[in-house]
């Protein structure tokens, strides 16, 4: 998370903080300004989250990493990158109380994600940055240039980063990619929702939570054409953002990450000894 997750000797902070700085410039004249972000950090009840039982803790939200929970390193990212309000969609009591105090609007999730990016875009409003509490790397720079890099026509957008970038900034990692005809790529766990007109990507999140046991139907919405072209490694990935975007009736951008870090998150043990591997407290 840039220069609040780092030790006060790193040599590159000054740097990392420049860039920052300047993405922010570059949003500020550009697209997208006064943005909001909903931090994802819902759990099901009952349920043992992997990694936070590797690490001890009650919600993986309070891993902590260089001396911060995630919870903090992800929530200082998003208020360095200049978010004007910033909401917690948790239902976790610890996480809860770890946010005593803190600038930021707790919010009940909902059954699914889906649902509860919709609920948080209804109390916070558009433009609205969408990241998860397990995105332990995340660093203010990351957002500001996807926001920056993000074109005027899209009504939502996401960051992916390329097999290249990722495996060039953690060799050692092992991502899911999805692949098209220029490359693999993994997704970051950002989002951006311009506007109201956003919402309509949601309605078809949420048929395809709904249809996840019913594979054949979510094949059918999205026709045989896109199925084929995609099997047979035919499609862009902006081609595939595009055709996606058209079925939710919204401009819908792909945009390629600066840095391959932006693809790891903490979603299992291996995760976390990777990013403890990466920060050097391995």
């Amino acid at each position: 998370m840039g220069a609040r997750g780092q030790h006060g000797h790193d040599p590159h902070r000054r740097e990392r903080r420049r860039h920052a700085l300047q993405d922010l410039s570059r949003l500020r004249e550009g697209s997208v300004s006064d943005f909001k972000a909903l931090i994802l950090a819902g759990s099901r009840p009952g349920e043992i989250d992997p990694a936070a039982a590797y690490a001890g803790v009650a919600h993986k939200g309070l891993i902590v990493l260089q001396g911060q929970t995630l919870l903090k390193r992800v929530l200082g990212a998003v208020q360095a990158a200049g978010a004007e309000k910033v909401g917690v969609s948790a239902n976790d009591e610890t996480i809860r109380a770890a946010l005593a105090g803190a600038n930021v609007e707790i919010l009940p999730p909902a059954a699914g994600p889906s649902q509860s990016v919709a609920d948080g875009a209804g109390a916070l409003g558009f433009p609205l940055i969408v990241t998860t509490v397990d995105h332990a790397l995340l660093k203010p720079e990351w957002i500001t240039r996807f926001l920056a890099d993000t074109p005027n026509s899209a009504d939502v957008a996401v960051l992916l980063a390329s097999e290249a970038k990722v495996q060039a900034a953690a060799p050692q990692t092992k991502r899911t990619y999805l692949k098209f005809r220029d490359g693999r790529y993994s997704g970051c766990n950002l989002f951006l929702l311009r506007n109201e007109n956003a919402l309509n990507v949601i309605a078809v999140w949420r048929k395809v939570e709904a249809l996840r046991k019913q594979p054949w139907k979510i094949a059918a919405m999205l026709g045989p054409s896109f199925l084929i072209r995609y099997a047979l490694g035919l499609l862009t990935l902006d081609e595939a953002v595009a055709r996606l975007g058209k079925l939710a009736n919204v401009e819908a951008a792909a945009v390629r990450a600066h840095d391959g870090l932006a693809a790891v998150d903490v979603d299992k043990p291996s995760d976390l000894d990777l990013v403890r591997e990466l920060v050097g407290e391995a």
